[in-house]
């Protein structure tokens, strides 16, 4: 068994569940979707990504492109939190918590396909 191989699944497994952790739930409701979840949904995405820089094959490259993906969605939710609850005061509102939570589906649904390129290169795989 390959550590590194099972430490780069891990990773981008990890980032898929803690994303769509915090993505699932009614999405004008911000009490389902927790801060805390989403900062961790970041640092794992984060993480995943720099364990990608290291592949030099064309999944490779599609993998790092989804993570970028996935990172830029989930900063600019992280970012369009912090800017309506302390720099405009307007607070978690329905329609705010909406936006949060959109901009962390499409980084789930990047996750989605990393986790799909991850099962069809370990399928053809050859012992």
């Amino acid at each position: 068994m390959n550590l590194e191989k099972v430490v780069f699944g891990f990773f981008i497994l990890l980032a898929a569940t803690l994303n769509f952790g915090f993505f699932i739930g009614d999405l004008g409701r911000p009490e389902y979707h927790n801060v805390y979840e989403l900062f961790a949904a970041i640092v794992v995405n984060l993480v995943a990504t720099v364990l990608k820089f290291g592949d030099r094959t064309q999944i490779g490259a599609v993998h790092l492109a989804t993570s970028l993906v996935a990172d830029l969605q989930l900063v600019a939710a992280a970012v369009l939190w912090a800017v309506v609850v302390h720099v405009s005061g307007e607070g978690m509102t329905a329609v705010n918590t909406a936006s949060v939570v959109s901009l962390s589906g499409g980084a789930l649904f990047a996750n989605v396909v990393s986790v799909v390129l991850l099962i069809a290169e370990t399928v053809m795989l050859r012992r």
